[in-house]
């Protein structure tokens, strides 16, 4: 690999051995942990998804952006929870272009085993005696850079060289976010002076009012087929903070609404990115390959699986 690999390069993984030999005392590289699920890939033949090289912040919620380095996405590399306590949230994974073949060469780290890669998947115990997790996700902070703000126009012209996007994606993108900066400046300004008084794209907003009951359960199980409810169905069962009994709806989701998917799985339990407390969910899904296409969040490449109420969805009797 003569050079920087972009989204649908295929690439080789390094063998175990090579992977545990670049990883300090801790099981990292650069701050990145290469967690016990990824071994399943090492010397296997994959497809770059999209670089890493930003992502967005979900520990401390900031908005921003952060830098990473030396860092892809492969195509169907997804956690499986298996050794952190069964988390369900299949975070698309990291891997550091030093655990590629042909990539920069891998430092000489202290070294790790395999009893190290376990042993960093836990940072500790919380007062009730239960595990605080740690993963590429709790760890994000120590492994990137913050500070890429929406003015860093570098970022665009390399998502597009890249492969990342498409130069339309991110033109659209830039739109929405020159939109969306005018909007908040004009806050400031008397009210009847604002275009929709001043909200942001794409004007989602929910109207339900007092607590938010749960709906009929559709008993929805994986595999089954549903339909995203339309956007003026979904606000009526969502709170002003676009909320549904704590869940947000984001504003990514809405680009769904009215198309159809099957249910990948239940999601019951997820490790919270902040504290690494293994955190229960009730009435939550995620489905087939509905994942967070970033139009709205200048391009993060995580791809993430958005969350859903049932309310949210209208089973489809095949």
């Amino acid at each position: 690999m003569t050079r920087q690999v972009r989204a649908g390069d295929g690439v080789r993984l390094r063998s175990k051995e090579e992977i545990l030999a670049s990883l300090d005392e801790n099981g990292r590289l650069g701050g990145l942990p290469f967690m016990p699920e990824m071994l399943a890939y090492a010397g296997r033949e994959m497809r770059v998804y999209k670089r890493a090289d930003k992502t967005c912040d979900t520990i401390q919620q900031t908005g921003t952006r952060r830098r990473m380095t030396n860092t892809v996405h492969l195509v169907g590399a997804r956690c499986d929870g298996s050794a952190h306590g069964g988390c369900q949230a299949g975070c698309l994974l990291f891997f550091r272009e030093e655990w590629l073949e042909g990539g920069p060469p891998p430092p000489e780290g202290a070294g790790a085993s395999l009893e190290t890669l376990d042993a960093d998947t836990v940072q500790g115990t919380a007062d009730d005696g239960e595990p605080l997790h740690r993963c590429q996700a709790t760890e994000l902070l120590n492994a990137s850079e913050g500070g890429l703000g929406p003015y860093d126009w570098s970022q665009y012209v390399h998502d597009v060289r890249t492969r990342n996007e498409r130069l339309v994606t991110v033109l659209r993108g830039l739109v929405v976010l020159a939109f969306n900066i005018f909007q908040r400046r004009t806050l400031r300004l008397p009210r009847w002076l604002r275009v929709a008084g001043g909200e942001e794209w794409p004007f989602l907003r929910g109207t339900a009012s007092g607590p938010t009951p749960p709906a009929e359960p559709l008993g929805l199980r994986p595999g089954d087929l549903v339909e995203v409810r339309s956007k003026e169905e979904i606000v009526r069962t969502l709170r002003p903070d676009n909320k549904n009994r704590g869940m947000v709806f984001d504003a990514e989701m809405l680009l769904y609404c009215g198309k159809r998917a099957r249910v990948l799985r239940r999601v019951d339990r997820i490790i919270d990115e902040p504290t690494g407390r293994m955190m229960r969910l009730k009435d939550c899904l995620i489905l087939e390959d509905v994942t967070c296409q970033a139009v709205y969040h200048r391009h993060c490449p995580r791809s993430i699986y958005p969350y859903w109420r049932e309310a949210w969805l209208r089973k489809i009797e095949s």
